[in-house]
């Protein structure tokens, strides 16, 4: 009985069959969706094709005027396809020995540049001489189509690095793990489960485009698994302030005695606050109340159209020095210990610079630590492809009459930066495998994005992505006041990632060897996991120098290797800043609880009321 269930399987008329029914019960939901909804756009605005489209027929005919050149890769090319090919044959006609002793693998170089490729874990991509050729074939193509455009001197270099990035998108786009028919993971749970996986992964995606209100928004999680307040952003606390702008968050203490000096945290406002408070074990919130720390922290509105004329300089006065202002009336401390992530970062460094143009005095900002700052946007990564200075004003009449850029775009840009992570993996998982996404809490967060007015979002592409002004003396004005970067003498503490896709680290360093007296600190990993790693995970480790040579290179050349997490070097360094120990401030009753209201608010209830 087992033999003829697995024969039946394996016949084609059964697997013409299962494809009928997946039709059969998937037509019907569809026919649903369509009786209620708009059908979503199959194209996400984020990677202008047309744009691509020209670039592509540019760099081919610039390409063909160097045949030799071209001729000589075609040839290599087809030299190591043919080498796939007849190792492929080799391993099938010794089936009967041990194939993988038995082949001579003549593409060892290319297996160990994606030996550790996510996409192809699965053990049939190995053992299965169709799969291993599918998968050796895929990787010699992506690597051809990626080297070609490395030849294409002939671009300027902005033009070309838009090129890589459009060809790596394609070349991800095309790996046969995203097709159900080469995807052996997706072949075997459709022959195990009949289809079944199929009819869900469809109900999947028609929950999702319904979830989108008509355009696909890829489930990365499960969202009913957290609810903030309740399973994260739980560490306690009071809003004791509150503007059209920010809530102002102070914690209570957990330790018998605080430091002196206060630590005001500054979250990007991009984004919501409590990437620094998850959950308890990784909050470091949390760990810094446990080290002595009088923690505060600015949790900023999710902007509608009434904030839509807020610049910089709003966000610096309404937000950083008004908290300031609340921490120091708090406290009664007239100094206090400051941290800016990411774009909070950016804006730390603008006050600074600031307070130094209109007072000649920076020291109420006692200390300043920056979690993953761009100041330098010379060379900002592939954010950069998105952003082309002849098209900078396009679509500011629609964006002004709106209010804001809308958080769904910068999420988007954010997905294609990483897409086998973030677009990919979840295609296959919920689409073809037909399983829910795990719930995770960082996904959770990462899928709870902000909203940007326009008038910030217009002042930060084009000051700082395009025109690079913050880095260059008395070159941007920020309420009435020419900054220069380099006037400042606070200390300074740079907390950078190794593998950041959106603060690059090189970038970040050329930012902090600017500034008079900065430290440089490197963490493993990326512009998220880089930071919040807690020391009790004892993971990525970082690298460590007092020295400042004029180049990245040369820094990471001298710098000392540590295991396990930043936080305690980090919390050695801003020791000397925090004076003595006194007894903790605790915060009054305020407004409300923390984590307070600002960070409930989602972008889609936004929209919904616009």
């Amino acid at each position: 009985m087992a033999k003829a269930e697995q024969n039946d399987h394996t016949d084609p008329m059964h697997y013409i069959q299962l494809w009928q029914n997946v039709l059969k019960e998937t037509t019907p939901l569809l026919k649903e969706y369509m009786t209620n909804f708009q059908p979503p756009e199959l194209l996400s605005n984020a990677v202008d094709f047309e744009d691509f489209a020209t670039m592509l027929s540019e760099f081919w005919t610039e390409l063909l005027q160097n045949p030799d050149r071209l001729y000589e890769m075609q040839q290599q090319y087809w030299q190591d396809w043919s080498k796939i090919w007849q190792e492929s044959a080799e391993r099938f006609f010794n089936m009967t020995g041990d194939a993988k002793e038995q082949h001579i693998n003549a593409a060892q170089d290319l297996l160990d540049e994606h030996k550790n490729d996510r996409r192809f874990k699965d053990p049939a991509w190995q053992e299965s001489i169709l799969f291993d050729f599918i998968k050796k074939s895929y990787f010699l193509t992506a690597d051809w189509l990626l080297h070609l455009t490395d030849e294409a001197d002939h671009l300027d270099d902005k033009l070309k690095r838009r090129l890589q990035f459009y060809m790596r998108q394609y070349a991800d786009a095309i790996a046969p793990s995203n097709f159900p028919l080469t995807n052996p993971e997706v072949l075997k749970k459709t022959l195990e489960t009949g289809g079944e996986n199929l009819i869900h992964g469809y109900q999947n995606l028609l929950k999702d485009i319904k979830r989108g209100h008509g355009k696909l928004k890829i489930s990365t999680t499960d969202e009913d698994a957290f609810k903030i307040g309740e399973n994260i952003a739980t560490t306690d606390g009071e809003v004791v302030f509150e503007n059209e702008l920010i809530q102002l968050i102070q914690y209570k203490p957990t330790t018998a005695k605080q430091f002196e000096t206060p630590l005001l945290i500054a979250p990007p406002f991009i984004n919501k606050f409590y990437i620094l408070d998850l959950k308890e074990e990784n909050s470091f919130v949390k760990w810094a109340l446990d080290q002595g720390h009088s923690v505060f922290l600015i949790s900023w509105v999710n902007p509608d159209k009434t904030l839509s004329h807020f610049s910089f300089g709003d966000y610096m006065e309404r937000g950083m020095l008004t908290a300031l202002d609340e921490v120091e009336r708090i406290t009664g401390q007239k100094q206090t210990n400051v941290i800016g992530y990411c774009i909070g970062g950016t804006l730390l460094s603008i006050t600074l610079s600031w307070l130094q143009a209109k007072f000649k005095d920076t020291s109420r900002i006692k200390s300043a630590t920056f979690f993953t700052t761009l100041i330098d946007f010379r060379d900002s990564g592939d954010l950069n492809v998105f952003i082309a200075p002849e098209t900078l004003d396009e679509g500011v009449d629609t964006m002004n009459e709106r209010g804001f850029l809308k958080a769904e775009a910068l999420h988007q840009t954010f997905a294609l930066l990483r897409a086998n992570d973030m677009i990919w993996s979840f295609i296959i998982n919920n689409y073809m495998l037909g399983k829910e996404p795990f719930p995770f809490d960082l996904l959770y967060w990462n899928d709870d994005p902000t909203n940007i007015p326009a008038e910030l979002y217009h002042e930060y592409l084009k000051n700082m992505y395009v025109q690079n002004d913050l880095c260059q003396k008395n070159k941007l004005t920020i309420k009435g006041q020419k900054l220069d970067i380099t006037s400042f003498d606070t200390p300074c503490h740079f907390i950078s990632a190794k593998d950041d896709h959106i603060a690059p680290w090189i970038a970040t360093y050329n930012g902090a060897k600017k500034l008079k007296k900065a430290k440089f600190t490197l963490s493993g990993s990326g512009h998220i996991a880089g930071i919040i790693n807690p020391p009790n995970k004892k993971k990525y480790g970082y690298w460590s120098s007092d020295k400042r040579p004029e180049s990245a290179e040369e820094w990471m050349i001298g710098a000392e290797h540590n295991e396990g997490s930043w936080w305690p070097h980090w919390h050695a360094w801003i020791s000397k800043f925090t004076g003595k120990q006194t007894a903790p401030y605790k915060p009054k009753k305020g407004i409300e609880k923390a984590p307070g209201s600002y960070v409930k608010l989602r972008y889609e209830d936004i929209d919904k009321s616009e």
